[in-house]
């Protein structure tokens, strides 16, 4: 069928080695070096370079570092690569109910060179485009040379590809921990661990993974309210209409059986009611023992009402299996028990063989269980006739559409930590033109709108796993995977939540939260996003550039030539120091500009006897409002 379409071009296919003709089989991955076609006549193509991971609700944030994702790519086309793509280039935001996974969060910045409001991601963009400047330099060569390889001393390998009248190399350093020298043709090179250095007239490096000389941008969220705007937004609230369905037991649809939540709800909301009822006789012994509630559910997030009377919650947390039981101590009385059981998911399987045939939702058995003694009573509900109600009131009636002027708010005695619950507020949009978010920290989980837009899934009450961030230091030697380097457990999985600016009015704009869970809006504010502080750890011989982006640079925090030590926001000075004063010569050069660049050299920083010399700054970001 796809071939009948004559579309002109070749189709791929990622997913299946060995893909049938006319389709090119292609790989994904983290790495695709070592990835070879069944097909000796498909090209080595890479359709999915991994350039992060995505965040699920109680996880940590992963990081891909810009040297390996570097190494990937210098290496698969040292290996005869021909096609490269990346996935992400560009993070996003899941809006609505877009998010999938399931238990993918509402940002999908992915740690892509271009963040999720449209930043460069540094060092990680900067890096990747140095590299892809010097590969598109050597295309020629890439594409038209016979290909050499030979090992040399210490485990390097070099890679040669040759014409007529020009060759290219690379030098290849897969060793996990070892930096090594190594001569080849007649000229020393250093050449550190999990790196490949790129030698486009093999004699001169212009490119080594591992040495990363564009900056880095460290973003911060600050506020930049109007002047007219209070400190504290001004609530006003409404409760869930939970009884309606609860209580009564009206929905859409009855049948006798247990129905999968997605071919119930046809994907039309993430909440569907389960209702059904147990006619009990004043002397029936159920009604002098503690009978308990057990319901099997994938939804992901299960709510229990008796009478419409709310006893509890149980969700599960991210992996492939999502099913857990749900029970709770319940006591019955004479005549009709009405059991209500509100399912809600947070994204459906969205990736993966047959993942298409993955349910979510309540499932078979739903049992009341009664112990006496050592005897155990089951009875199993699953057969009922069960009542289904698609979605909620105020979703149904769309209490977040500013349009909706007919509806009451309460202004008075706003509730906290209270499930089910909506709350409103205006406000004014933030000063300038950098990205927007919204501090949710407080609440629980819900959705959030604005001017009626919506901004996804919140869940801020979900704690990363302090036990996943095992190591504080991140080492970008040695395979990644998105279990290595992770960073902010014990906090939130996700805080702040990005509101682009075309979703904001002229005045006063509106923002509506439904809490599902139960929390604080006091707390929530709107931000912008921002760069704080530059940083620049390159080595010798390098031109590099320190940029605001449109604001001047206020401060050098630190500067230091030779083998400093650590991070962007905490170097410190290491055993080897040049003879100079390096702050003040980078204050003269940087302060009061937006940018400034230079070559790191000893003529200009001073002498440093280290085999090996870096040049580490920290710069700070003048704070004001363009």
């Amino acid at each position: 069928m796809a071939d009948s379409l004559d579309i002109g071009v070749p189709w791929i296919m990622c997913q299946q080695a060995g893909a049938p003709k006319p389709m090119l089989e292609t790989c994904n991955g983290w790495y695709c070096d070592q990835y070879k076609p069944k097909d000796p006549d498909t090209p080595k193509m890479w359709t999915e370079n991994w350039t992060g991971w995505f965040k699920s609700w109680g996880g940590a944030d992963p990081l891909r570092t810009a040297e390996d994702l570097a190494f990937s790519v210098a290496r698969f086309f040292q290996k005869g690569g021909t096609l490269q793509n990346y996935y992400m280039y560009h993070g996003g935001t899941n809006f609505g109910r877009t998010s999938g996974g399931p238990y993918m969060t509402t940002s999908y910045d992915y740690n892509a060179p271009l963040d999720e409001y449209g930043n460069l991601n540094q060092p990680k963009w900067g890096h990747l485009k140095h590299l892809h400047d010097v590969l598109h330099s050597i295309e020629y060569t890439l594409t038209h040379g016979d290909v050499h390889t030979q090992k040399l001393d210490n485990s390097v390998t070099a890679t040669v590809y040759q014409t007529n009248d020009k060759s290219s190399c690379f030098l290849s350093n897969s060793n996990t921990t070892t930096d090594v020298n190594v001569n080849f043709g007649g000229i020393d090179y250093f050449v550190p661990a999990w790196s490949i250095s790129i030698l486009p007239d093999c004699r001169e490096e212009a490119y080594n993974t591992a040495k990363v000389y564009a900056q880095t941008s460290m973003m911060i969220k600050k506020s930049n309210k109007a002047e007219d705007e209070p400190d504290s937004l001004k609530w006003t609230w409404r409760p869930e209409l939970i009884e309606s369905a609860s209580v009564q037991g009206k929905g859409d649809v009855s049948v006798n059986r247990i129905v999968d939540q997605k071919d119930m709800a046809n994907d039309a909301s993430d909440y569907l009611w389960y209702m059904t009822s147990v006619e009990l006789a004043r002397d029936d012994l159920t009604l002098n023992e503690t009978v308990t509630l057990r319901v099997t559910d994938t939804g992901h997030v299960l709510h229990g009402f008796i009478h419409g009377k709310y006893i509890g919650s149980r969700w599960a947390k991210y992996g492939n299996n999502v099913t857990y039981v749900f029970e709770k101590n319940i006591n019955l009385s004479p005549g009709r028990n009405l059991i209500s059981l509100l399912s809600a998911t947070v994204g459906f399987k969205n990736y993966e063989a047959k993942f298409d045939l993955v349910g979510a939702g309540i499932t078979s058995p739903v049992e009341l269980v009664l112990k006496k003694g050592d005897e155990t009573i089951i009875k199993d509900l699953s057969s009922n006739k069960w009542t289904y109600k698609i979605g909620l009131d105020g979703i149904s009636n769309k209490f977040f559409d500013p349009s909706k002027s007919s509806l009451k708010w309460i202004s008075d005695q706003i509730p906290i930590n209270k499930n089910f619950t909506w709350y409103k507020t205006t406000f004014k949009a933030p000063l300038g033109n950098k990205p927007v978010v919204v501090d949710l920290l407080g609440l629980g989980k819900g959705m959030a709108w604005v001017n009626g837009h919506s901004l996804g899934r919140y869940w801020p009450s979900y704690i990363a796993n302090k036990q996943l961030c095992k190591t504080k230091a991140c080492d970008y030697r040695g395979r990644y995977s998105d279990k290595k380097c992770l960073s902010k457990c014990g906090e939130p999985t996700q805080r702040w939540y990005h509101v682009p600016r075309s979703f904001f009015e002229d005045g006063d704009n509106t923002l509506v939260l439904f809490e599902e869970f139960g929390g604080n809006p006091s707390y929530v504010q709107f931000q912008t996003v921002e760069i704080g502080s530059i940083c620049i750890n390159a080595y010798e011989g390098k031109r590099v550039e320190l940029s605001c982006h449109n604001r001047p640079i206020s401060k050098i925090e630190f500067a230091s030539f030779g083998h400093p030590q650590g991070v962007c926001g905490s170097f410190e000075k290491g055993e080897c120091e040049s003879d100079v004063d390096v702050v003040s010569i980078l204050e003269k050069e940087c302060v009061g500009k937006e940018s400034c660049s230079f070559e790191i050299s000893q003529d200009k920083f001073g002498k440093a006897y280290c085999e090996v010399r870096r040049l580490t700054v920290e710069a700070v970001c003048e704070d004001f409002i363009f």
